[in-house]
């Protein structure tokens, strides 16, 4: 029997829906802790570098712009840095060396101890990003990891002082839906521990 499109639709909003909720039970303390983490380095003169691959490398542009320029109110822009959005640079270091390097070769030219690398990842098995995680931990720098499914080798290379805000579902559409809300929940308390909470 054929599904009905608009039967899909509203199955998909749920599934979405189901896993977003879920991350709000699981995550919500460590997402906090992830956004004042990033207020920190901020307030010390540090910045977030972020990455990822194909739909998680416009996730961390999307993370990066709302830094850059604003979110929903009104400040300074906030030093951020999308490792994604330098094609000369990106197939340089994949022509010259290897894929797998094409974050790490940036971090370690532009990352400084105190900064943080926002990484995303929904499989966590993405080589480059492994290598953007041992990068980023030679440098000093802190990882806030977006990840999903069962984590990967990237959840097993998480140190002690990162923090992992890992979706519980395997299906990427709903772990980069869950991402999403998540860059957004990130972009609104950084605001509010930089500027005061909203009444």
């Amino acid at each position: 029997m054929t599904l009905d499109p608009s039967q899909r639709i509203r199955s998909i909003f749920s599934e979405s829906n189901a896993v977003k909720t879920r991350c709000a039970e699981l995550l919500a303390p460590k997402i906090v802790q992830a956004a004042q983490s990033i207020a920190d380095c901020v307030l010390n003169s540090g910045k977030v570098l972020s990455c990822g691959n194909g739909g998680s490398a416009a996730d961390a542009q999307h993370f990066s712009s709302e830094m850059l320029n604003r979110f929903d109110r009104e400040r300074p822009g906030l030093p951020a840095i999308a490792l994604t959005t330098d094609a000369s640079t990106v197939t340089s270091i994949a022509n010259d060396y290897q894929f797998a390097d094409i974050f790490a070769k940036q971090l370690r030219a532009l990352g400084q101890p105190g900064d943080i690398l926002l990484a995303f990842t929904t499989s966590g098995q993405s080589h480059n990003i492994l290598n953007a995680l041992d990068a980023a931990h030679d440098k000093g720098m802190r990882v806030i990891l977006l990840n999903g499914k069962d984590g990967g080798a990237a959840a097993a290379s998480v140190a002690t002082d990162d923090i992992e805000l890992r979706v519980p579902s395997e299906v990427t559409a709903r772990i980069q839906e869950a991402h999403l809300t998540m860059i957004h929940c990130l972009c609104e308390l950084i605001d509010n521990h930089l500027l005061g909470q909203e009444t």
